[in-house]
């Protein structure tokens, strides 16, 4: 896999393999600079002094600030496309919320925590899509798959796969890094995962 990108990369012109890197460089830049100063310190400029290029070299490609951090958090979010299969409900449930939290507090994670905190509600607005495509809506992928499969097993209730629940550990995240200034530590995750989503989709008279 990776001989056959370097492949493809060599067969593109030198200058187009010297804009991607560019490129690279410059959303790179913008996710340094979302993680340390946050959505409001970002400037153009200080992106383009952290990509060692010049400003104009960022506008040509981003015409604006939010246009440019839309595209470095999309860039940056990682992919939710394998699901586990560890053998039981809990335990996929268990690696999700490991995935989940590791996204968190990744660079990219950090990033988008600080555009979710400091814009204001026009602002949010922008990204609203990047957030729910890139991250939202591939983790109920993901955990819809989880306990529909758990339903097939007879571990889960049948009508546990609904919306609410498929809502409840994302919601239960985020709320309590939020509120709590919980980091999750594993110990945390085991105990939401048996002390309320176990009880939850446990089947009947189980």
């Amino acid at each position: 896999m990776v001989a056959s990108h370097w492949v493809a990369a060599s067969a593109q012109p030198p200058s187009r393999r010297r804009g991607a890197v560019l490129e690279r460089a410059i959303l790179d830049a913008a996710l340094d600079q979302l993680g340390t100063v946050g959505w409001k310190g970002l400037t153009m400029e200080g992106v383009a002094a952290g990509a060692q290029t010049g400003k104009a070299a960022v506008y040509r490609r981003w015409p604006s600030k939010e246009d440019l951090v839309a595209d470095a958090l999309l860039s940056g979010l990682p992919d939710f496309d394998k699901v586990p299969d560890l053998g039981s409900v809990r335990e996929d449930l268990l690696e999700l919320c490991r995935r989940a939290r590791d996204a968190m507090y990744s660079r990219p994670g950090f990033a988008l925590r600080s555009v979710i905190h400091e814009c204001d509600s026009m602002e949010a607005e922008r990204f609203h899509s990047v957030i729910v495509k890139g991250l939202v809506e591939p983790t109920l992928k993901l955990l819809c798959e989880v306990i529909n499969r758990g339903i097939e097993r007879g571990e889960v209730r049948r009508d546990a796969a609904n919306g609410f629940v498929f809502d409840a550990i994302p919601a239960m995240m985020m709320y309590r890094s939020k509120v709590c200034a919980s980091e999750w530590e594993d110990q945390e995750l085991e105990g939401m995962i048996d002390q309320f989503m176990v009880p939850l989709l446990r089947p009947d008279g189980a």
